[in-house]
């Protein structure tokens, strides 16, 4: 087999490309990560999911990878476009709360979502109020060409630069027509480096500057941050497609700004050669928006006892960039689609390792090309060359994941070069061999323990060997009555549920 070249979708081109790194052997990548007002959605962590399937294959691929998610604790506001509220200093004054505890709390409540979803850590989470001395320095050095200031602050004029919107294809003769415009500004577009501190009004967060005692602009913070740890320009910026209509088309209207650069014909003038995005999940009780109050949460799945990768699993069954329709009939699909799989790999496992219990095989960086030297069986290679075809093929996770299925599904083979390529195959997926009980559906609000559930069906058991069949019933019946279906004859062996 020879080595696949990596394939991804350039949003700004509208293109596929091979990846070729701008330092050979690194590959640099900047996420967008969360504003920390509020609990992240399940939306929200398709971005990250797909962040972190991106950052494995480059891993898997060889590459040293470097990857950088931001932590938004200032300069959001309500509406993308420089309008309204910031989002931090709003949900402080609801709560009564500190901004920072505010910050503190959402950001940990969005770090536990990520491990929950076995989403890797990156080599750093940069703090957007960590970085307000490098703003103002990014700011003071393209202020004077590409800026201009308002009674409410210094504002970026779009007409400086070429090709401001390629990213969005957004852009007409009036400007972008979502963006309201905020009296002064010379153009539609133009839009907020710093934000002057209304008169007589004093925020949480607030920094002096040469333009009056502020706070940064949501777009600026990560060019800065982008631009202090991977450098301009870098490999590979994402974000959820959101972020494609606005505040990227802004953050490399800065870029180009701040390196002095041309149109954006020659991508790296963006300051990232490729940049990709994710769609949106889809839910239509209308439960992902964070305004409706009660939204959709990962804690809330769990609630309902399911496991977090039952939903990284429902989001690797679509491509990243298709539209992914959320329903609970689907995640259980899902879940039972992932018990299978399991099943199969731990039968792999105990076959090669007899039954040592490992609960996944996280490979060296090379493990894709180390697995060519270990898989040679006939029937095994074509499944390596489909499963890597498809990572290489803009992540097509979809056939990856049916690669995965078919290898787990061959019979006949030798079972160490089962078990190791199955178990290779888990990494690049973010998924895991995980113990039986930790997929049962069992709700966090059920009266009955699965100990007192266990301990009932055992007695059921011996009822049934001595063929008392009333008492088997009625054990049934009892359980049923206490909401535990028992489910005789489940070809999977999860017994029982919760629902």
């Amino acid at each position: 087999m020879t080595d696949t070249p990596l394939k991804l979708f350039n949003s700004l081109t509208r293109e596929i490309e091979t990846f070729t790194p701008l330092h050979p052997g690194e590959a640099r990548v900047y996420t967008c990560g969360p504003t920390v007002y509020n609990y992240p959605h399940i939306g929200n962590m398709r971005a990250y999911v797909f962040a972190d399937v991106l950052g494995r294959t480059l891993s898997w691929k060889g590459y040293d990878l470097t990857h950088i998610i931001n932590i938004t604790d200032v300069g959001h506001l309500t509406d993308d476009a420089d309008e309204g509220e910031d989002k931090m200093e709003k949900m402080a004054s609801e709560k009564a709360q500190s901004i920072w505890d505010i910050a503190k709390h959402y950001t940990e409540a969005y770090w536990a979502d990520v491990k929950a979803l076995n989403i890797r850590q990156p080599a750093k989470w940069s703090v957007a109020t960590d970085y307000i001395d490098e703003m103002i320095e990014f700011a003071k050095g393209i202020a004077d060409k590409h800026c201009y200031e308002l009674d409410s602050g210094l504002y970026f004029d779009v007409s400086t630069i070429q090709d401001y919107g390629k990213l969005a294809r957004a852009v007409t003769e009036e400007g972008e027509g979502r963006i309201d415009t905020v009296e002064g500004k010379r153009n539609a577009a133009d839009f907020a480096i710093w934000r002057k501190t209304p008169a007589g009004e004093t925020r949480q967060m607030e920094w002096d500057s040469p333009w009056g005692k502020g706070a940064p602009g949501w777009h600026l913070e990560c060019s800065v941050m982008g631009e202090a740890l991977l450098g301009f320009p870098f490999d590979i910026h994402t974000g959820g497609i959101d972020h494609r209509e606005i505040h990227h088309p802004n953050e490399i209207a800065q870029n180009q700004a701040y390196c002095c650069t041309n149109g954006l014909d020659n991508a790296e003038n963006s300051g990232a050669r490729i940049w990709m995005h994710n769609n949106f999940l889809v839910e239509r009780s209308g439960k992902m928006s964070k305004s409706a109050g009660e939204f959709l949460r990962l804690q809330l799945l769990v609630d309902k006892g399911y496991h977090p990768f039952a939903y990284r699993l429902m989001c690797l069954q679509a491509h990243y960039r298709s539209e992914l329709e959320f329903s609970w009939e689907g995640l259980g699909a899902a879940l039972t689609r992932l018990k299978r799989l399991v099943m199969g790999l731990r039968q792999a496992q105990d076959a090669h390792f007899q039954g040592a219990g490992a609960t996944s095989v996280p490979p060296p960086p090379t493990q894709g090309k180390a697995l060519r030297a270990k898989i040679t069986h006939p029937k095994l290679v074509p499944l390596l060359d489909k499963f890597e075809t498809a990572l290489c093929d803009d992540l097509n996770t979809a056939v990856a994941l049916t690669a995965l299925e078919e290898v787990v599904a061959t019979k006949k083979v030798p079972a160490d070069q089962k078990a190791d390529l199955a178990l290779a195959m888990l990494w690049p997926l973010g998924l895991a061999i995980l113990p039986r009980e930790e997929m049962r559906i069992r709700p966090s609000d059920a009266e009955i323990t699965e100990a007192e559930i266990e301990a009932e069906l055992i007695r059921r058991k011996e009822a049934k060997i001595a063929q008392d069949y009333a008492t088997s019933d009625a054990i049934r019946a009892t359980l049923a009555t206490k909401g535990v279906e028992v489910m005789d004859g489940d070809p999977l062996g999860w017994e029982w549920k919760l629902g």
